[in-house]
């Protein structure tokens, strides 16, 4: 599958620290220094809808740590998927009375102009459920081989206890797991299951949906699966970063490790795993069932500048819960307006510790909210907006559009 466009990276004078990174199942801050090239997975979209400015801040975020990388003289090897076909999307096809092949190319499409124009670096490979599916099936048959999976019907499903680390990742403990699990797409009262949290990997054709030929009987993959086979195909095991959304910590990132783990024993599935925080709405977290959803296309054809949309994301921690309101925008907007004014004069304050600390904060778990602080101390100490301008750097808007670009993303 096609990605989307890179932008430039510009080269800085000075390379960035090591990067480390919360650690979802440790609860800790783990130093991730890769060994050769790094290697990143993201869950990508489901596209039955519009990107929203949740997925545009973990993917602002994952964009993040790409770049601290390669600020830090890493390769990076980033693969990420696309689920264009599941549950979601073909209902969506089905209430809106369009083909559900041409809704996910359309969404698709729109996620990858929304991405451009964030400025967000694109995936060595983007990888679609349909063409992955080969891969799919190779990974149910090693699950078949080690006895973890079992048939249901026409369905099959994975077995959670053939993995003993199940549970390691998300760290919950089992009554939390059976709450959250139907909320997000588990089937925890399907009769003939042995576990109630066990997961499907292939679903056995229903009529009117689409299916592919395999050894389980025509069908498609689960989701969990869809992305493991993926992962370990593109990056292989123990890679060195899984990130998602933290909804994605269970079921979705302890499935696909049970099922890599189980599939290659002895082997982990990532080293460390990092969740962006859920930005909410109206009070509440967004989501298409409520409709408080603000998408990324709609403010970029009302003319708002991508970079303020940017900017706003990288204001807040990608870990942090926050509200997306239109006053923290039209911040952004001001904001962009003052730092615009001082690049302008060329001259301004010294730009070396700028430089060294955005590169410092972006590699401290990725902080960039700390990050556009130092920046705007700068702006403002040029601008001599306290009444004593410091323009004592002649090339000081040179170094700072380099780091600006090169480690936020931001093109100005």
């Amino acid at each position: 599958m096609r990605a989307w466009s890179a932008p430039e990276m510009p080269a800085l004078p000075a390379s960035g620290p090591a990067v480390s990174l919360h650690d979802t199942p440790s609860g800790s801050r783990r130093p991730v220094v890769p060994e050769g090239t790094a290697r990143l997975y993201a869950c990508g979209i489901t596209p039955y809808d519009a990107t929203h400015m949740g997925h545009a801040a973990t993917y602002v975020g994952v964009d993040l740590l790409n770049r601290a990388w390669r600020n830090a003289g890493h390769d990076v090897a980033f693969v990420q998927n696309v689920t264009d076909v599941d549950d979601p999307l073909l209902e969506r096809a089905t209430k809106v009375g369009v083909d559900w092949v041409a809704l996910a190319e359309r969404e698709t499409e729109l996620f990858r102009q929304d991405m451009q124009a964030l400025r967000v670096l694109p995936p060595r490979d983007y990888v679609g459920a349909v063409e992955s599916i080969p891969l799919v099936i190779d990974l149910i048959e090693r699950l078949q081989a080690a006895g973890s999976v079992y048939r249901v019907e026409d369905d099959w499903y994975f077995s959670v206890h053939a993995d003993p680390a199940f549970g390691e990742e998300s760290g919950m403990d089992r009554e939390t797991m059976l709450r959250i699990f139907p909320e997000r797409g588990g089937d925890p009262d399907r009769p003939g299951k042995k576990d109630p949290l066990d997961c499907l990997v292939w679903r056995g054709e229903r009529a009117g949906e689409p299916s592919w030929p395999s050894p389980f009987g025509p069908g498609r993959p689960g989701w969990h699966v869809e992305c493991t086979a993926i992962a370990v195909e593109h990056l292989g095991n123990d890679f060195d970063v899984q990130a998602g959304g933290s909804d994605l910590v269970f079921p979705h990132h302890e499935m696909c490790a049970g099922h890599a783990q189980v599939a290659e024993p002895g082997a982990r599935f990532a080293q460390v795993y990092i969740h962006a925080g859920m930005v909410a709405y109206d009070g509440e977290k967004m989501s298409k069932s409520k409709g408080n959803l603000v998408f990324v296309s709609a403010l970029r054809h009302a003319d708002v500048d991508p970079m303020a949309i940017r900017l706003t994301l990288l204001r807040h921690h990608y870990r942090s819960e926050w509200e997306w309101t239109d006053a923290d925008l039209l911040a952004s907007v001001d904001m962009l307006a003052t730092w615009r004014r001082a690049l302008s004069l060329g001259a301004g304050a010294p730009s070396a510790p700028v430089v060294e600390a955005v590169l410092a904060a972006c590699a401290d778990d990725l902080d960039a909210a700390t990050a556009v602080g130092v920046v705007d101390d700068w702006a403002r100490a040029t601008l001599g907006t306290d009444g004593l301008a410091d323009t004592s750097d002649a090339q000081a808007a040179l170094g700072v559009h380099r780091v600006l670009d090169a480690a936020l993303g931001l093109s100005l």
